[in-house]
């Protein structure tokens, strides 16, 4: 066996993985940036406060997104660490 090697299986595992935390953290900031506009557009804003909106929406958008994926790729990691130490297919 060789150690320190991944297989194939293992790096398309974590391709998909990275897919999918990039796919969920970008749905995530959509819906985090159109939870924070959608009240600012149904009541009508001024300018000012309207690009205040817009922008502590786009800053918690952000927020959110890398959040997803820090914990998508974290929790990856540590099963995959988990499963290489043995601890989920011990014999």
């Amino acid at each position: 066996m060789d150690v320190g090697r991944e297989s194939r299986w293992e790096k398309d595992a974590m391709t998909v993985e990275i897919g999918f935390a990039l796919v969920t953290a970008a749905v995530l900031a959509a819906v985090v940036f159109a939870v924070a506009l959608v009240p600012a557009l149904l009541v009508g804003v001024s300018e000012p406060v309207g690009k205040g909106l817009l922008v502590a929406g786009a800053a918690l958008a952000t927020a959110a997104a890398v959040w997803r994926l820090v914990r998508v790729l974290s929790s990856f990691d540590a099963r995959r660490r988990e499963a290489a130490d043995g601890s989920l297919c011990r014999r």
